[in-house]
């Protein structure tokens, strides 16, 4: 580049990957999304997928083998299938859906290494029970007591000595950069629902500052696994009733749990430009906001407002020039509430005409990776010219007062808000618009 001022730089997407329930390729993903999948068609093509992981409501089209990585040079498919044994469900979709991205900006051998930087949002990864069966096992009596004592002597034996590389949050960008030689800045975000945004938004500061003429972003997630699950039940008022997503709807009853990743590559749009590339829209600006009272309670209309409001600032952008809003659209009632009370806040009585879509009513939540993925949704959304309805959106909440998107035809406008929160009154947001050099 060529020492412009960072107000001056622009930052273009260039490539998309996506693992997800709703396919494992970007196209799949769109097709599924607008209806143009059929479920019987859908169910074909996983069919030759793992049983145990295709038949559970939300989880991805992925079974962790190495055909469900994109076409590869034969290297990077040796390093890839060498390293699946160190990799968790969640590290293995993120890789996967970082490679997708990768070879769809067709970005391989256009810059030195040490241009090229990744930075990848990740959940708590969950320590997985079944590690640690063989090392309970040796120190329970037959009738199943277990004692605690006998763990450093007999238990931990048992126990795969490279355990802890499957649950880092850090692996999915560690696994990336080591395979696609991604030398420049790295960082891994852990905030929970929040991080893919906030990934994009390091990744934009790494490229305005000079220092990566490109950045691999995404994030992976998952509330499907034990503890994962736990910990939303705890937070997320999970649906008990029956396991359907609703968001805004008068009638929901919680989240559902999900997985799943999704990966976009970042440029300065001038390197792009040079090579070709074909640019699927720009990153206008990105803002996070966290608020939490003295009485300690969290706010989380304040924080969702707030990263709306700073968001549209740092981008020079006005409610009036935002297409659509991608909403957190988590389907419980506080969430979904605060949400609507913060778009009215800052869209005011372009509130009920600005058109706000909810992926999770398709997708459940993956967490870290549901933004990742709804970020592409818009994506994609801006790239065909229109919006996806709601999944099993029917009756409008009269408190919830937003323009849920329910037809196919919606116009996704040229730009889009991305939005998340975290229920701990974090929230973050990203600004996208279609491309005009």
């Amino acid at each position: 580049m060529d020492g412009k001022s960072s107000s001056q730089i622009r930052v273009v997407v260039t490539g998309v990957g996506v693992v997800s329930s709703a396919g494992r390729t970007a196209g799949q993903f769109w097709r599924t999304l607008t209806g143009v999948l059929s479920a019987s068609t859908f169910q074909s093509l996983s069919d030759n997928l793992d049983i145990a992981t295709t038949r559970t409501p939300g989880a991805a089209d992925f079974a962790g083998s190495i055909d469900d990585f994109c076409d590869l040079p034969d290297a990077q498919r040796k390093a890839i299938r060498k390293a699946l044994k160190l990799m968790n469900r969640e590290t293995q979709m993120g890789v996967a859906a970082g490679q997708q991205a990768l070879a769809d900006s067709g970005i391989a051998g256009q810059y030195d290494p040490d241009r090229l930087g990744i930075c990848f949002g990740a959940d708590n990864v969950s320590i997985m029970p079944d590690d640690f069966q063989r090392g309970i096992e040796a120190c329970s009596s037959a009738a199943g007591h277990f004692d605690v004592d006998r763990w450093g002597q007999d238990g931990i034996e048992e126990v795969a000595p490279l355990w802890l590389l499957k649950c880092l949050p850090n692996m999915p960008a560690c696994h990336l950069a080591i395979i696609n030689d991604l030398r420049g800045p790295g960082n891994t975000i852990t905030q929970r629902d929040v991080s893919a945004n906030m990934a994009v938004a390091e990744a934009c500061r790494s490229i305005r500052s000079e220092a990566a003429d490109a950045v691999l972003v995404g994030a992976t997630g998952t509330t499907l696994t034990t503890f994962n699950r736990l910990h939303a039940r705890y937070e997320d008022e999970i649906s008990e009733c029956d396991g359907v997503c609703r968001p805004f709807d008068r009638s929901r009853t919680g989240s559902v749990p999900g997985e799943g990743a999704g990966a976009i590559v970042l440029e300065e749009m001038h390197c792009a430009l040079r090579r070709g590339a074909t640019i699927y829209g720009e990153v206008l600006g990105a803002a996070s906001a966290s608020a939490v009272g003295l009485d300690r309670m969290i706010a989380c209309r304040t924080a969702m407002g707030s990263a709306m409001r700073q968001t549209l600032r740092r981008s020079g952008q006005s409610a009036a020039s935002i297409g659509h809003i991608h909403a957190h659209g988590l389907g419980t009632r506080e969430s979904d509430l605060a949400e609507a009370q913060a778009i009215r806040d800052i869209f005011g009585d372009l509130t009920s005409t600005t058109p706000v879509i909810a992926a999770k009513g398709h997708l459940g939540n993956a967490a870290a990776g549901s933004g990742a993925m709804e970020l592409i949704a818009s994506l994609l959304a801006l790239k065909h010219g229109h919006l996806f309805p709601i999944l099993h959106f029917r009756d409008a909440d009269p408190e919830c007062r937003v323009h849920p998107v329910t037809r196919f035809d919606e116009p996704a406008g040229t730009s889009f808000l991305n939005v998340n929160m975290f229920g701990r009154g974090l929230a973050s947001c990203v600004a996208v618009a279609a491309f005009s050099a």
